[in-house]
């Protein structure tokens, strides 16, 4: 098809980050014409995809990687309320969906799973129980049970506890408004509502080989059909590359120098899905646990209730992997096109500052399926092989950043690169993405059209749609939003 010579905005990538950017600036103006681009067949098929990320709800209600231990022995809940915050206001955009009427059932992407951690040992104990204490004192988490009662913890997850001595260290915590979600599913609903209400849909086979500065507007986007082959120009004021691991290679094309100095580590991963209907009827929650001494924040180990395709399924890990491949469906030469003069030293500097990282991800790629079932073994003391089987996950690329001192830092987590007008925006990065992808968006909303939030009814209409948008959040703000979405959303 031809397209139109100019938009106002083109989304790259058919994913969660596009649908929410597309969908957040069509409700504010339904004016502005957008143009969203996926080079595959389908959306949500790479990140965005349900088995290719944890489900989770990342609202840092179980997750200890967002609470580390500080020298002094306290714990840092920095991280923990700034996630939280950002997931809740995920949630503040699907209630007004299913408010407004565009969504009729959240609960066919978003379900209601309690959130749990668990560690064993007194070491890891007597951290989680600082956690809860650090937790308790916050508004946002006052609502946390604790215990090292393993008669309290059958009763949360019975699974986990079945044939283990009484008299083992452990401990516990638990959030009650935990949730699973469909991400997949979310993002196909996102580009549905796009499609059918505001006449925006989405363009699959149809891949982005280049954006360049335009004199006239701002930029020109070379679009190929990869179906016919067939190459266009297409004008666009702002453009947002939002293709999860295929970014960078994109990002490194465009003339900002904004974009020097960053590189992409990649990182591939699986799941043991359990076959057994006995086994998953018996779990019905997501246990988090504490990433092994030294080991990268990816490895967190969970056992997780999950809701894919209408089915309830039991997943565990996730075991990471190396592919030179950016995206599932990318190319093996994705990490060597990736390699260029500004980004050699940061890349260098980031492997030799993170060799555990390196040990790992060797260790984890020569593990065989018995490996992985001694993994499990220490959440479910007889887990049998036969009732697992091994699934491949997504693909991720950590983001390498180029650092005065060591060179190069690996940074875990998302970040938005963008011009210095805000013209052109791209999100590097991974985990916790989905989960705060509209809080992200928000923010991309702000860089690349601050003349549409100057204007005041733009900005009262974003405030409709987030309560959380432009607001200090309070204890009372926080409880009364949390009952509400609660409420709307069925959890």
């Amino acid at each position: 098809m031809n397209f139109e010579k100019e938009y106002d905005l083109i989304c790259v990538g058919g994913g969660i980050m596009s649908a929410n950017l597309a969908l957040l600036a069509k409700l504010v103006d339904p004016s502005l014409n957008i143009l969203i681009l996926e080079r595959l067949d389908k959306v949500a098929q790479e990140s965005s995809a349900a088995w290719n990320n944890a489900g989770t709800g990342h609202s840092a209600l179980c997750e200890l990687n967002y609470c580390p231990e500080q020298e002094d022995g306290s714990i840092s809940i920095e991280k923990a309320v700034k996630i939280c915050e950002q997931y809740e206001i995920s949630k503040q955009l699907w209630a007004y969906l299913t408010e407004t009427r565009y969504i009729d059932n959240p609960n066919n992407f978003v379900m209601s799973v309690k959130h749990h951690s668990w560690v064993t040992g007194k070491e890891n104990a007597d951290y989680l129980e600082k956690r809860f204490h650090a937790f308790k004192e916050h508004f946002m988490f006052n609502s946390i049970d604790f215990t090292r009662d393993i008669h309290k913890m059958k009763e949360w997850f019975p699974l986990i506890t079945e044939n283990r001595d009484t008299d083992e260290i452990m401990a516990a915590s638990r959030m009650d408004r935990g949730t699973e979600v469909n991400y997949g599913a979310l993002t196909e609903k996102l580009f549905d509502i796009l499609a059918t209400k505001f006449d925006t849909p989405v363009h699959c086979n149809h891949e982005v080989l280049d954006v360049d500065p335009d004199t006239e507007i701002d930029w020109t986007v070379a679009i190929k059909n990869t179906k016919t082959g067939a190459v266009q120009n297409v004008d666009a004021q702002h453009v947002f590359i939002g293709a999860g691991g295929g970014s960078l290679l994109l990002l490194q094309k465009v003339e900002i120098e904004e974009k020097e100095g960053y590189g992409g580590f990649p990182v591939s991963g699986e799941w043991l899905v359990c076959n057994n209907q006995e086994i998953i009827d018996k779990h019905n929650a997501k246990v988090y646990s504490k990433a092994g001494i030294g080991d990268p924040p990816m490895s967190t180990p969970h056992l997780d209730t999950r809701y894919i395709d209408g089915k309830k399924s039991l997943l565990f890990g996730p075991f990471a992997g190396f592919s030179p491949k950016f995206l599932k469906e990318g190319s093996y030469l994705d990490l060597f096109k990736s390699i260029k003069l500004d980004n050699i030293h940061p890349m260098l500097g980031a492997f030799w500052h993170n060799l555990p990282l390196t040990k790992y991800l060797i260790h984890q790629v020569l593990m065989n399926k018995e490996d992985r079932m001694e993994a499990l073994r220490k959440f479910m003391k007889n887990a049998d092989e036969k009732d697992w089987d091994v699934v491949k996950a997504g693909q991720r690329v950590q983001i390498i950043k180029k650092d005065d001192f060591e060179g190069g830092t690996l940074r875990f987590g998302t970040e938005v690169i963008s011009s210095k007008d805000g013209s052109i925006t791209c999100l590097l990065g991974a985990s916790p993405g989905a989960s705060t992808a509209t809080a992200i968006m928000l923010t991309v909303l702000e860089k690349a059209f601050p003349e549409l939030l100057s204007i005041n009814k733009n900005k009262e209409k974003l405030k409709e749609i987030i309560p959380f948008y432009d607001s200090k959040i309070t204890e009372e703000l926080f409880s009364n939003e949390l009952k509400r979405t609660k409420a709307i959303l069925n959890l």
